[in-house]
């Protein structure tokens, strides 16, 4: 199918190398689409996570987590889609590897009612929320539990294929009550991995 990359070149040196060209070709031609279909794009509607995987300019590799109501990945057409970026800790990992590098993967899991996986690949670029809601009429509410979107990664979709349900636990939610928002440390996980502890103790000493 034309527009599909059907893998790396170092993809394609170890399907030689370890004799698994035949079934690679297989899922390529059968799986690998250059865009969403409409399968794809119910199930990113539903979605209410995403893990999102970004490089800087020399290849050093960040994966992040986004979350949000079912539909916050917004789907504006079959090649196009976008996710907020709220106020955070200032950091801004992902969106600084975007803007070295605009190859973004992500991947959505659906963990609790079939099981299976969602693989979107493409080029991104980082967008105000306001240029997006002009040019975007039905984007999500601007403020969501106190919440409101800062910006947008709109990524061009290059390649959508389906992560296998083998290995993906079935998981129940459990009722749990969110502080969207939150600036607060013990909300927010404090000290948990004692970094903040560590830091303090170098300094001291």
């Amino acid at each position: 199918m034309p527009g599909i990359r059907n893998g790396s070149d170092g993809e394609r040196e170890l399907q030689e190398r370890y004799g698994t060209q035949d079934r690679a070709e297989r899922f390529y031609n059968g799986q690998v689409r250059d865009h969403l279909n409409e399968h794809m794009i119910d199930f990113i509607r539903r979605m209410d996570m995403a893990f999102i995987a970004t490089a800087d300019k020399h290849g050093e590799c960040d994966t992040s987590f986004r979350a949000g109501q079912p539909g916050f990945l917004h789907v504006i057409d079959d090649r196009t889609v976008a996710y907020p970026e709220y106020r955070g800790n200032g950091v801004m990992a992902s969106l600084g590897n975007i803007l070295e590098n605009p190859h973004v993967g992500i991947l959505m899991v659906d963990f609790v009612q079939d099981l299976i996986g969602l693989h979107v690949n493409g080029t991104a670029r980082i967008v105000d929320d306001t240029l997006m809601r002009r040019c975007v009429s039905d984007l999500p509410l601007a403020e969501t539990r106190g919440r409101s979107p800062e910006r947008w990664v709109v990524v061009d979709v290059e390649e959508a294929y389906i992560h296998c349900r083998k290995h993906i636990p079935h998981l129940i939610p459990a009722p749990r009550e969110r502080e969207w928002g939150t600036d607060s440390t013990r909300a927010k996980g404090g000290d948990y991995f004692h970094a903040k502890e560590e830091s303090r103790a170098l300094v001291e000493h």
